[in-house]
């Protein structure tokens, strides 16, 4: 990620409608606000190691950020922000500090990665959290219908491997989907109308960020 140049932008998902395209079909969309966001930071490979751009987003109480941040903000010349991101890109060096990033940086068309926290579901079995198919339902089997069955053998190894498949808290995790279409920009309102699904409630913080995988002719990513 560092070797490339790419764009991003902090927002917050908004929720879900649909859309007519040019082709009159209808189009399923996440309506993303993004930014205004601000440079806060702009890194470079002389003092720093490598080429990244930190971006700023929400407001925030002053009384509520500690003094080293407090002097973060102070010394980029902007009011203190809730949200920090940084990204890697080969062009950071056409950042300025206190430059404004808006929606307007992606075009209608682009593809991007939307990174956000999915939906926490609480404490799940292993037939939600990991799809197991469960035991069967025939009379020989105890009412244990919906249990993982066998977790490891007894004598060898005689353990249970760490990565086992098991019950326990589902989702509220940071999750990255790939891939998805700016369908329209909203400039004037700051809006982001994305082609899909993204992860997490209405009201959580999303970065929408330039595609990692490109498409090829043939339908597959490189």
């Amino acid at each position: 990620m560092g070797t490339r140049k790419q764009k991003g932008i902090l927002g917050e998902k908004l929720g879900m409608t649909q859309v007519w395209d040019a082709a009159n079909k209808l189009v399923p969309v996440t309506v993303v606000k993004a930014g205004p966001c601000v440079v806060t930071q702009v890194r470079t490979p002389e003092r720093d190691g490598y080429d990244a751009v930190q971006l700023g987003f929400g407001t925030v109480d002053p009384r509520k950020v500690n003094k080293p941040e407090t002097g973060h903000f102070d010394k980029a010349g902007v009011p203190p922000r809730r949200y920090l991101v940084e990204l890697r890109t080969t062009d950071a060096s056409t950042y300025e500090v206190g430059q404004e990033v808006t929606a307007e940086v992606f075009e209608a068309g682009a593809l991007v990665d939307v990174v956000s926290t999915s939906k926490g579901k609480g404490f799940a079995g292993v037939m939600k959290r990991h799809g197991f198919s469960g035991l069967g339902a025939g009379h020989g089997v105890q009412r244990k219908h919906r249990s993982p069955g066998s977790i490891g053998a007894c004598a060898t190894p005689a353990r249970v491997f760490k990565g086992q498949k098991m019950a326990g808290r589902m989702g509220g995790v940071r999750t990255t989907t790939m891939g998805l279409k700016v369908h329209s920009v909203d400039a004037e309102k700051g809006m982001l109308l994305i082609k899909g699904a993204i992860p997490g409630p209405n009201g959580t913080l999303v970065l929408v960020r330039s595609a990692a995988k490109a498409p090829l002719a043939g339908g597959g990513v490189v």
